[in-house]
């Protein structure tokens, strides 16, 4: 801009076969502080933009003759707005000639900006190149704008969409990068000191600084945020910033954006080099700050409270099955990837005066809840197993249990109880998988037990009744094992029932086994409980 607002020292391809013409726009050009490029055909002005594509420096606006040698000023149009390098430049027609409202209709219907009639007053000439330049400009500056908008809000869902930390950090670092157009680091420091560091891609492949620069960017953010909560931008000049995190062997100043949601909670920080063009990325990316820093937090709580769950799922599931008269039993107990949410799967063994009671199960949903409504059951069980263990009167109290202290859960369970010296089993099952037996001969079938879910006070059938031969094997699992998103149970159950019947004899074999066929990867908790009489 100059002294009155004028636009000024822009480049203006000048396209027309007439010298004295190219000579008189580009004299009035230059007067008014334009750089010109002038061209005498449409095939030099394509080759002409070729060039300066290559260079990354096209011109700010076209000022193109209508009636030119190899082609129209309007076909030439045509071309540049149809490529998406040169559909951006403005376009301006002029013609000597009289071509009255025909040639204006017919320059704006082939995609120019505007048209002018020449010869023509210098400020006339001066003023639409200023108006072209200005709304491309402005064009171009919303574009812009809208796709780093919608950078930012992919990056954000990526953030979100984060399951662990390692996965939030790289997402920010990659997003940071995207843009500012500048190798990115971003680091999460948790409430226990804990330091997440993730870089973007163009950052990643080289070595890092060691450990005593990531303690120091520790106490920077940590001094940044003292004392603040939401978000704010500094620059942190070298070498109190450290060396190589931005650009490997470079020491950078580094543009940083800090911030937490509150005091005591996890606080970010996304830095770039100031060499780098992200000036105007800057507002962008300290939304992108805010949105990491409700992230983090909420991932940071969720493995908090993931690991209470899992450390309580763990102090009452024993890895060993309990020692039994007459009864060999073999239990298995897998968690879900680190990933995953944890879930509410249990097993139990307890000898009663009844016998030896089993049960398999799981608590509807994925969280500290579900894992605690397990211990309640658990527990419930074996209280009630040494008033009556009849496996019919169990599933009725603990379907009451729910349903008095925790009306919105439901659960899945079989019950198995077993006498050892007859090997009768009694089966109350409550929406669970049905108990396999693995007959000595070989052969496999599923006992035929079903029951409605715990927790909806529905009627229940009378429990199954089958005896278990002294080569038979019992086994129950949970839906963890086999269950696939877009695989019908019963397809699963019978591929559970092939594989069983062609598993080796032993019971510690035969869970391995089953183990190695189908819990690779799984999205759930898998628990099996394989007895047989002894």
């Amino acid at each position: 801009m100059d002294g009155n607002g004028k636009q000024t020292g822009s480049t203006v391809l000048v396209v027309d076969d007439a010298p004295a013409s190219r000579h008189a726009l580009g004299a009035v050009l230059r007067r008014a502080g334009h750089r010109v490029v002038p061209v005498a055909s449409g095939g030099e002005a394509l080759d002409e933009l070729g060039v300066r594509l290559r260079k990354g420096n096209l011109p700010d606006v076209a000022l193109v003759d209508v009636g030119l040698p190899d082609m129209s000023g309007f076909e030439l149009c045509r071309r540049l707005k149809s490529s998406p390098t040169t559909a951006g430049l403005p376009v301006v027609h002029f013609s000597a000639v009289s071509g009255g409202s025909g040639f204006r209709c017919r320059g704006l219907d082939s995609g120019g900006e505007a048209y002018l009639s020449v010869p023509a007053e210098p400020e006339e000439i001066q003023a639409v190149v200023r108006a072209a330049v200005r709304g491309a400009r402005m064009r171009n500056g919303a574009e812009a704008l809208a796709r780093r908008l919608t950078l930012l809000s992919e990056t954000i869902v990526s953030v979100q969409a984060a399951r662990c930390m390692t996965e939030l950090v790289r997402a920010a670092a990659e997003g940071t990068a995207r843009l500012t157009g500048s190798p990115a680091v971003v680091f999460v420091l948790g409430e226990d000191g804990e330091l997440y560091r993730g870089l973007s891609r163009s950052r990643a492949r080289a070595a890092l600084p060691d450990a005593g620069a990531h303690e120091t960017v520790a106490r920077l953010i940590r001094g940044l945020v003292a004392g603040h909560t939401g978000t704010r931008g500094t620059v942190v000049p070298f070498p109190l910033w450290p060396a190589g995190f931005l650009r490997p062997g470079r020491p950078d100043d580094a543009r940083v954006v800090v911030g937490r949601t509150q005091e005591g909670k996890p606080a970010v920080c996304l830095a770039v080099p100031t060499s780098g063009p992200a000036a105007e990325g800057d507002a962008l990316v300290t939304r992108l700050a805010q949105a990491t820093a409700l992230a983090a937090e909420a991932l940071l709580m969720y493995q908090v409270e993931r690991h209470v769950a899992r450390t309580l799922q763990h102090s009452f599931l024993p890895q060993e099955a309990p020692s039994m008269p007459g009864v060999e039993m073999v239990v298995r107990y897998v968690p879900a990837s680190r990933q995953t949410e944890i879930g509410g799967d249990f097993y139990a063994a307890l000898t009663t005066s009844g016998g030896v009671l089993t049960a398999v199960g799981d608590v509807a949903g994925h969280s500290l809840d579900a894992a605690t409504v397990m211990v309640e059951i658990r527990h419930a069980l074996r209280a009630y197993c040494v008033e009556n263990p009849d496996p019919e009167s169990l599933a009725r109290r603990l379907d009451r249990l729910l349903q008095h202290l925790h009306p919105d859960a439901t659960a899945t369970v079989c019950l198995v109880l077993v006498e050892p010296d007859s090997g009768r089993i009694r089966i109350a099952n409550a929406g669970h998988i049905p108990p396999l037996i693995m007959h000595g001969d070989g052969s496999a079938e599923y006992a035929v037990a079903a029951g409605p879910l715990l927790g909806l006070g529905l009627d229940r059938p009378p429990p199954t009744e089958a005896v278990l031969r002294p080569a038979d094997r019992l086994l129950m699992v949970t839906d963890g094992l086999i269950e696939s998103r877009g695989t019908d149970l019963a397809v699963s159950m019978e591929q559970l029932r092939t594989a069983a019947a062609n598993a080796p004899s032993g019971l510690a074999a035969l869970c391995d086994t089953l183990l190695g066929c189908f819990g690779r990867d799984r999205q759930d908790d898998i628990a099996l409980l394989a007895l047989r009489l002894g």
